[in-house]
């Protein structure tokens, strides 16, 4: 009983020490020059217009948002949230190996695996992205606990997390069009038959009902965004490109990956989990299939490291030179791959490094070009910048009450409401959530305005004949920075009536989405 009380609290400091240590790396890893993502700006901006749905995501990040705004909505906090996601995904791996029956050694490999891989970067970012891997891990668990008891408070636990993932990313959805096709060519298709699975399906239902709602009403908004990133972004993505990504994204835990896959297809002991890796070859035919991101599928790999350190710590038993060698591959390799995979370099520490960025692959855009930074790193620099310059400008307009800020896109106008010291400034944007955010109950008689970085009339004629005077406050300077050049314009004394003009060009924008 001692031996077992000492065992028990060994395997509790060791999850404590990984689940510290991935929340520590989360802010190490992350060179202090740069600032919040573009996008998470946006869904930081939605704790302030709380609603059933929205057009670039659905409602949960909202909420979280909430949460992080009603803690002070500090840097801290925006960090803190997608690495306790990402922190809370390894507790679940950690799970699956100790249903699996595995031991210390299987549970510190998967800890490592997941440590040692893209998943890190991904949990550094406030976006959805996070909790849609957290969500998909649970339900492969979730499921793998229903299959082994049939205990039906399992199958209710699959359907939450479900819901929350469709709440959270409608990406969800693609894993069940897996799912379903992979439980039904095995034996575990007597779920199927199974009543509380039914009446989990009719819970998870009534959980995302609000946002089904939301779409009706609106003209399902989700079908546009689709359609917009197709045109815009997937048009870009090579079928290649997206399988090579799934084994670069996990190349330091290759070995452990590979053993995943591996023992699911051939182990034995593992024949009756065969659901697994149908589920996983299935989903991401369904992504070629589509020309996904690459990252899209990210959800699918937790489970399968889960196997693969289990398997490994059977086969390795007491060969502890080779199990020393493959934890020093994995943290190696990962510290050698480090700069590519974490914002770990500054932005000239990367332009010095070039070739070997480029080499690498880490320039290209979704424009399908070569920059001179990674694109994640171009939208982290210069909204401070763009924030202080908006101030100045608002700080020269007499009657606040009177004054619209609007923004080319929807960073600026997030980035503006966040960084700058009014915190009533209320930014818009043509672009995204705030085509339906502006207020116009007052007439205009001053416009803030911030051009692209690619606007071609930084003297703003076209709005000349509207206002009495224009002055241009600044633009952004900062280098590699995707919203270089971006200007800040002053537009005092309309000399008509404003708002009829901007709600016009609002209801065009709505048209057109």
């Amino acid at each position: 009983m001692k031996d077992q009380n000492t065992n028990r609290l060994t395997e509790y400091g060791c999850l404590v020490f990984f689940l510290a240590l991935k929340l520590i790396l989360s802010f190490v890893l992350v060179n202090p020059v740069y600032e919040l993502h573009r996008d998470e700006f946006l869904h930081l901006d939605q704790a302030n217009h709380l609603a059933a749905g929205f057009t670039s995501v659905p409602p949960l990040t909202s909420l979280f948002s909430w949460l992080i705004k009603a803690f002070g909505n500090g840097f801290f906090m925006v960090r803190l949230v997608p690495a306790v996601m990402g922190a809370l995904t390894i507790w679940y791996c950690w799970k699956v190996v100790g249903f699996l029956k595995g031991n210390l050694l299987a549970k510190c490999l998967v800890a490592v695996a997941c440590l040692c891989s893209s998943l890190m970067r991904l949990n550094t970012l406030y976006q959805p992205n996070s909790f849609d891997v957290l969500a998909w891990t649970a339900i492969f668990y979730y499921l793998l606990r229903y299959f082994d008891k049939q205990e039906a408070k399992y199958l209710y636990a699959f359907a939450i997390f479900v819901a929350l993932g469709f709440l959270n990313k409608y990406n969800v959805l693609f894993l069940i069009m897996g799912l379903i096709p992979a439980i039904l060519l095995t034996s575990k298709r007597k779920i199927f038959t199974d009543k509380h699975l039914y009446l989990a399906i009719l819970l998870a239902l009534l959980i995302i009902s609000p946002n089904v709602i939301w779409q009706i009403n609106h003209h399902f908004p989700v079908l546009v965004h689709t359609k917009t990133l197709e045109a815009t972004q997937l048009v870009y993505v090579n079928r290649i490109d997206f399988f090579r990504g799934q084994f670069l994204f996990f190349i330091s835990s290759i070995f452990i990956l590979l053993a995943g896959i591996g023992s699911l297809i051939f182990y034995k002991d593992f024949r009756k989990y065969s659901w697994i890796i149908l589920t996983y070859f299935i989903t991401l035919a369904i992504f070629g299939y589509f020309k996904a991101k690459d990252y899209y599928a990210l959800g699918l790999y937790p489970v399968l490291l889960a196997f693969g350190a289990h398997y490994l710590s059977r086969v390795l038993g007491k060969m502890y030179i080779i199990t020393g060698l493959l934890f020093a591959f994995t943290i190696g390799s990962f510290i050698y791959l480090m700069p590519f995979i974490m914002p770990f370099y500054s932005p000239d520490q990367i332009v010095a490094d070039h070739n070997r960025f480029e080499r690498a692959g880490t320039l290209r855009w979704e424009d399908g070009k070569n920059h001179e930074v990674p694109q994640d790193y171009a939208d982290m620099k210069g909204w401070k910048e763009l924030a202080a310059l908006v101030d100045v400008a608002y700080g020269k307009v007499k009657d606040k009450s009177a004054v619209l800020v609007r923004a080319d896109n929807y960073g600026q106008a997030g980035a503006i409401n966040y960084y700058s010291k009014y915190k009533n400034i209320n930014a818009v944007s043509y672009n995204a959530d705030y085509l339906y955010w502006f207020k116009i109950d007052k007439p205009i008689k001053d416009l803030i305005m911030i051009t692209g970085w690619h606007d071609e009339d930084p003297q703003r004629k076209r709005e000349q004949p509207y206002f009495s005077r224009i002055t241009k406050i600044g633009e952004i300077k900062t280098p590699y920075v995707r919203e270089r050049g971006a200007g800040v314009f002053l537009l005092e004394g309309a000399k008509i009536e404003v708002n009829s003009i901007i709600k016009s060009e609002i209801e065009e924008e709505k048209n057109d989405h």
